[in-house]
C-alpha cells in the first residue's frame, strides 16, 4: 500500500555563526543520506531564516513538519537536544519554550490558520555563537544523533499513516 504524505523538514539558523548552524550541519547530512537511502516521496527538506511567511510557506499543506534550530539558554549545556512535539492547532502559550523566531511564526500561522497539521521542534543548545564557521565538538556529536531522530519521526509518521493512525505513538 502507497502512503502519500507531504512531510517538511526545517533547518533554520546562521551557519556563519559557529553552532547557530547545527540545524543546517544537520539537514546538509541528511541530504547526504538521502542520496543512498532515499526519502519518501513528498519529503522537503529545506533551509530557511527565521521570517514567519517563509516557514509558513515551507510547512504549508504538510502533515509533518520538523524545523531544526539551536537554542541559547542561560546556562548552556551544548549538545543537549530539546524535543517539543507542538500541537500548532492551538495559540502559542506565553512563557512556552520555543526557539527564537518560531513563536512569531506560529502565533502568525494561527491567525491565518495556516498551522502545520503536526510539529516536531529539536532545538539543540548551544556553546558558541559567535562569528565563524563550524560547530563545536559537544554540538558536532549531537548532528549524527538528530539524523537519526528525524529519519525515525518520517518513519512513525509514515508508518502512522499507513495505518491511518492520526498519532504517530499509536503506530
Amino acid at each position: 500500500m502507497s502512503v502519500s504524505t507531504r512531510i517538511a523538514v526545517i533547518a533554520v539558523g546562521d551557519s556563519s555563526r559557529h553552532d547557530a548552524g547545527v540545524g543546517r550541519a544537520v539537514l546538509s547530512r541528511l541530504r547526504a543520506w538521502a542520496l543512498k537511502r532515499p526519502f519518501p516521496p513528498g519529503t522537503v527538506l529545506a533551509e530557511c531564516d527565521l521570517d514567519p511567511g517563509r516557514l509558513i510557506r515551507l510547512w504549508d499543506g504538510s502533515e509533518l513538519t520538523v524545523v531544526l534550530d539551536a537554542v541559547h539558554p542561560q546556562p548552556s549545556h551544548p549538545g543537549r537536544i530539546h524535543r517539543l512535539d507542538w500541537d500548532a492547532r492551538r495559540p502559542v502559550r506565553s512563557g512556552a519554550f520555543l526557539p527564537r523566531g518560531l513563536r512569531e511564526a506560529l502565533e502568525v500561522a494561527h491567525e491565518l490558520n495556516r498551522q502545520p497539521a503536526r510539529l516536531v521542534v529539536y532545538a539543540i543548545e548551544t556553546a558558541d555563537t559567535s562569528l565563524g564557521p563550524g560547530l563545536s565538538p559537544a554540538v558536532g556529536a549531537a548532528v549524527d544523533v538528530l539524523v537519526a531522530r528525524v529519519e525515525d519521526e518520517i518513519v512513525r509518521h509514515r508508518t502512522a499513516a499507513a495505518r491511518g493512525a492520526t498519532d504517530p505513538a499509536t503506530a
